[in-house]
């Protein structure tokens, strides 16, 4: 039986609450009833949930006893009888009947495990927000609070709102005055009279704020204006208008979302995760959700969000783990470039094709055969009659599947087989059979040695399982005429012939999606075949060659999927002003004007060229800056080789060099390559030669680098250059 630890008298934090400003927290909190009653009203709520939360520890203990109990008391009264056939078949039914109690008892438990990890949740923040709505002229505003769960008292009255609630939308549409929702299929149209926000810990009251619009989101800025940490948090609270378009878009085939560095994107698209969770409770599975993400470092840092918001994390995965479970082995990771145009050509080729006698190979173990490729191409010859694709596939990997068991029962009946069971050792029948075996009688020596050798040759069902049997490269060079497939050909063309693939997943959310070519893309779709895409990125964040424009993106999910909708998010919530106008300078001209910051001014970049004596120096002394300063730093190269050089230039004072292994530090300074740090964010940026030779002026891509790199900082950064400054940099020089 499941059972958690509930902690039911938590105190608040001592001493006085911290203003945090532009909150409104008066010194003489006698002088504000507001904040009097509101603090009253915490009290009371974060009251009841303790209440709440003893009743649920309480209820779930005496379940507990009361199923023991009567787990023993049936036990006591159930007497096995399998002397005949009915006496079997009453037993099972006694069996069946006792499991059912069981059963019912860890539904009721879990169900109440589900409500106390909610309560558990909001101990440590009730709340965050409030909304009065007046539903009917004349009629007393309804006030509603609003928290990153929703629970209700023992009299189903609503102490607090799920964030995800179609009623919630009202808070983040940010509008005062007329506004509407959709619950169950119906618009309804409400007044809010009210939004507030407020600062709370456990069941203390710093602050709260009444706002309606976006720029003076104070909530938000107390929330970017803390310093950052290792990992992400959620912004459940600070969710803004346009990402909340994103967070709440009705659910669709293809949502492509194009965002400038820091609009929130990799933010926006976890909460969407938890919305969708919340909008398909019992029906939608963490199983059935992937994460596709840049790299392990950026899996780490996004992996406490949506446990934090009391959700499971899907699968995250980043590309090149994804291929290597698909391709053979030693045969890369997908990452070699292939056109639409060579994909289009293999969808054409098995459209009309036929197996011959050698497309197929021996089902081994070693050096055992025990399926031949003749017996295999005549399998494929007696199907003839069925196109040469996933459908045939399947019959022939059903009728291999029966062939290999038929195969092994032969094989237990053998002298071979029987001498090979009796000399195993004891760990090794621990292991296949879980005890020690004592066969009494030879029907059942045979089944132990079915067993044995079902374990021994659990490969080759693997093997049939996987398609293992097909010689997809012969297949491939012989479709297309060429000696040879590239990783992603030879996966395209495997999903062409076998429908391998996950027809079970129902979302996949790509991340930093203009890092992927289309023919990457191209194999997600076809793969994912039945999922919905959400699809983030930023053009200008490709920093690498020949990825899909997104351009291509559409094409790619218009032809796999349909119609492919599209949100845009302009803002910056990460970086200041500054730096924010400093990484929008490489922009288009007319993508520049839209861009803005919603941070508070701090202080200016530094941008200065050195020449070669002072330039070792200046980069001693921005190291030793960014190491003494609070927060997180990072000095970011656009390649590893260019960390080494660096590395060799500062000696003992080289920050630590972060590999894809690595987890960032709460503080300090790391070495990091920009292909690791796409996604992250640091409180002050290093960038240690932004001289021509890095960042030529007449190369796209490299204006692309440093936009990238540029934009991983919040608070500041100083960008030097060995010799002169990069000509995309111009006017810039501090």
């Amino acid at each position: 039986m499941f059972r958690r630890t509930f902690q039911p008298d938590r105190c608040a934090p001592q001493g006085e609450p911290v203003p945090t400003e532009p909150f409104q927290n008066p010194a003489d909190d006698s002088a504000d009833p507001v904040f009097d009653q509101e603090q009253s009203h915490l009290a009371e709520t974060y009251a009841k949930l303790q209440q709440i939360g003893r009743a649920l520890v309480r209820k779930m203990e005496r379940a507990q006893r009361e199923a023991a109990a009567d787990k023993k008391a049936m036990a006591e009264e159930l007497a096995p009888n399998f002397a005949t056939y009915a006496d079997a078949m009453e037993t099972y039914a006694d069996f069946a009947a006792m499991n059912r109690v069981i059963d019912g008892y860890n539904l009721a438990q879990d169900a109440d495990a589900a409500e106390l990890a909610k309560v558990e949740l909001l101990l440590k923040q009730p709340y965050f927000a409030k909304v009065a709505l007046q539903f009917k002229p004349g009629q007393e505003p309804k006030e509603l609070y609003i928290g990153t769960a929703g629970i209700s008292d023992e009299n189903y009255r609503r102490l607090v709102v799920d964030w995800r609630s179609p009623v919630a939308e009202t808070y983040y549409n940010q509008d005062n005055g007329r506004t509407s929702y959709v619950a169950d299929g119906r618009t309804i149209t409400a007044d809010l009279k009210l939004r507030r926000q407020f600062d709370i810990e456990e069941d203390r009251l710093n602050a709260y704020f009444d706002t309606t619009v976006a720029i003076q989101d104070s909530l938000l800025l107390a929330s970017l204006s803390k310093q950052r940490t290792a990992q992400m948090k959620a912004i459940t609270a600070t969710i803004q208008k346009e990402q909340n378009t994103v967070v709440r878009h009705e659910d669709v085939p293809v949502l492509l979302v194009s965002g400038i560095a820091g609009s929130g994107k990799t933010s926006v698209l976890l909460q969407r995760i938890a919305y969708l969770f919340y909008q398909q409770r019992g029906s939608l599975d963490a199983s059935e959700v992937f994460l596709v993400s840049p790299n392990p470092v950026f899996s780490h840092y996004i992996a406490s969000v949506l446990p934090d918001l009391g959700e499971h994390n899907p699968e995250s995965l980043t590309w090149n783990e994804f291929a290597r479970r698909l391709l053979p082995p030693n045969r890369g990771s997908g990452d070699v470039d292939v056109s639409l145009a060579a994909l289009a050509r293999i969808d054409r080729a098995v459209e009309s094709f036929e197996f011959d006698a050698n497309d197929f190979k021996d089902v081994r173990v070693g050096e055992k055969r025990l399926i031949a490729a003749d017996q295999i191409s005549k399998l494929a010859e007696k199907l003839g009659r069925i196109p040469a694709g996933p459908h045939r596939i399947t019959l022939m990997r059903e009728e291999l599947h029966a062939r290999l068991e038929s195969r092994l029962k032969q094989m237990a009946g053998t002298d071979e087989a029987l001498d090979e069971l009796e000399a195993l050792e004891a760990d090794e029948q621990l292991r296949i059979f879980g005890e020690f075996i004592a066969p009494t009688d030879e029907q059942e020596e045979r089944a132990l040695a079915l067993r044995y050798l079902t374990d021994r040759y659990a490969d080759a069902f693997a093997a049939v399982e996987n398609d293992a049997w097909l010689r997809i490269d012969r297949i491939g060079m012989r479709l297309l005429e060429t000696d040879g497939l590239a990783p992603l050909e030879w996966l395209y063309l495997k999903m062409a012939l076998t429908g391998l693939g996950n027809p079970d997943a129902k979302y996949v959310m790509v991340d930093e999606v203009q890092d992927y070519t289309a023919a990457q893309l191209a194999v997600l779709a076809r793969y994912f075949r039945r999922a919905h895409f959400l699809l983030l990125g930023d053009p200008n964040q490709a920093i690498v060659p020949d990825t899909a424009t997104f351009d291509e993106v559409r094409e790619v999910f218009q032809a796999a999927r349909g119609a492919v909708e599209e949100c845009r998010l302009m803002t910056s919530y990460r970086s200041t002003p500054e730096i924010t106008a400093l990484f929008a300078s490489l922009l288009p001209s007319e993508e520049q004007l839209q861009v803005s910051s919603i941070q508070r001014a701090d202080e200016p970049p530094t941008v200065r060229a050195f020449g070669d004596d002072a330039y070792a120096d200046a980069l001693h002394a921005a190291v030793a800056g960014a190491r003494a300063a609070e927060g997180l730093a990072a000095v970011i190269v656009p390649w590893k080789y260019e960390a080494k050089r660096l590395q060799a230039l500062l000696g003992d004072d080289a920050p630590p060099l972060l590999d894809e292994r690595g987890e960032l530090p709460e503080s300090g300074i790391v070495l990091i390559t920009l292909k690791l740090a796409k996604g992250l964010e640091f409180d002050h940026v290093i960038v240690p030669d932004a001289s021509p030779r890095v960042f030529p002026a007449d190369d796209d891509l490299a204006r692309r680098r440093l936009y990238t790199t540029l934009s991983r900082a919040t608070r500041g950064i100083a960008v030097l250059a060995r010799g002169a400054l990069t000509p995309l940099l111009e006017g810039a020089a501090s």
